[in-house]
């Protein structure tokens, strides 16, 4: 409200949309036929979203100030066209708002506020450079809000080049964790992924259940797995056209699957009515995501329950989510229900206990089998030796870890 800059920082669903909307709305003059505010986010469906909340925020004055939603994947001359009649706020995409302002049908020189809503998905997805050109042509004065769930180095040049002297609020950590929220782990033990999940999708019986998939192509394959079951399922990923995605969010909001099967496209700020269960067929490979996930479910003050199947070989990020906060129950589907099991065991992830508990292991059976007498200098043989095969156990697994950060990279 005192027109500062501000960086944002908070896990979703902890009101981050309406902390920008309510003081812009505040500032805007209605009796000024100029943009004067413009919202970037980085996914369609986020873009609708805010402008959806904004909607509900002006329904008793519906005509107080003109709003434009300006996406890609819709008639590109039809918001042209809007433009000409220019609104007095803006919640777009970057590379639509962008290509608008090329051709001279947005002008922005009379913007007073910008806000960078989810800054991190943006750096992520690859729009950060468009989003540096729309801030670009915006004038000097100018307050700035970026909003985000966390803040990488990589974002740091951007806040230091557009933000000046800004405020900087953040969510206090116990917020991460919601405590409402049941997690569960369900070991695959060599079954069909696929079928299982089904098995539990039936068990819980879900209000509305997220089912999140770490691929497109999963999230389709699981879709004809849940129809076939006769379960009622919508599917929600980023190779869906714009129109049939931006159906999918509105069935889905009116309630009309009591499952949805999407990629991590709606973990992030979308808000999705009645979700009482999350179940994450594969554990997402950036851990922060597991985050967003169950953040679907359990929100305002309401229960949620989350599911998680998980392979032996996926103990160690199941480990380092319960560093994070997170308690885990062990469950299992028995007779259509699910069912309380084991505690499953805690692999070590210390790569020197483990070289060093192989060779000792080796050598208590070499100790089992020479009862008989040995001939001078065994032991010392055998200890230089013992030592020669940890060693090279240990630069086999180094080179192994680099050799795993490369292909990262690569990626």
């Amino acid at each position: 409200m005192n027109g500062r800059d501000i960086i944002g920082k908070s896990q979703t669903g902890t009101g981050k949309t309406l902390a920008f909307l309510l003081p812009i709305l505040e500032a805007i003059d209605p009796n000024e036929e100029s943009v004067q505010a413009i919202i970037v986010a980085p996914t369609r469906e986020l873009a609708w979203q805010i402008h959806e909340e904004l909607k509900t925020l002006l329904v008793k004055q519906p005509d107080y100030i003109k709003t434009s939603l300006i996406v890609g994947g819709t008639d590109r001359e039809r918001q042209i066209d809007k433009m000409k009649n220019p609104p007095q706020l803006i919640i777009g995409t970057p590379g639509r708002l962008l290509d608008l302002m090329k051709v001279q049908a947005l002008f922005p020189h009379k913007v007073t506020h910008f806000v960078v809503d989810e800054a991190d998905q943006m750096l992520d997805m690859g729009f950060l450079p468009e989003v540096d050109r729309i801030a670009q042509a915006l004038p000097e004065k100018l307050q700035t809000m970026v909003f985000s769930a966390t803040i990488p180095e990589k974002l740091q040049p951007f806040l230091k080049k557009y933000l000046h002297d800004p405020r900087y609020a953040e969510a206090s950590a116990e917020h991460r964790v919601v405590p409402k929220i049941k997690h569960h782990v369900i070991p695959v033990r060599h079954r069909d992924r696929k079928a299982l999940t089904v098995e539990v999708a039936k068990a819980i019986n879900p209000y509305v259940c997220l089912v999140f998939t770490n691929t497109k192509q999963d999230a389709d394959e699981l879709e004809i797995s849940f129809r076939e079951a006769g379960l009622n399922v919508g599917t929600l990923h980023g190779d869906m056209q714009a129109r049939r995605r931006k159906q999918a969010i509105k069935d889905i909001n009116e309630a009309k699957y009591q499952f949805v099967i999407a990629t991590d496209l709606a973990a992030r700020g979308i808000d999705i009515k009645g979700v009482s269960h999350v179940i994450n067929f594969g554990i997402p490979k950036d851990l922060d995501f597991y985050t967003h996930r169950v953040g679907r479910t359990g929100r305002a003050g309401e229960t949620g329950e989350a599911y998680t199947l998980y392979e032996d070989h996926e103990n160690g990020p199941i480990n380092r989510l319960e560093e994070r906060g997170f308690t885990f129950k062990h469950v299992d589907v028995k007779n259509g229900s699910l069912q309380e099991i084991k505690t499953r065991k805690r692999r070590t992830t210390d790569r020197k206990m483990k070289v060093s508990q192989t060779a000792h292991s080796r050598m208590a059976g070499e100790i089992k089998k020479a009862k008989k007498k040995v001939k001078p200098g065994y032991k010392k043989k055998f200890k230089y030796k013992l030592k020669e095969t940890a060693s090279r156990e240990h630069m086999q697994s180094q080179r192994k870890e680099r050799r795993e950060i490369r292909k990262k990279n690569r990626r």
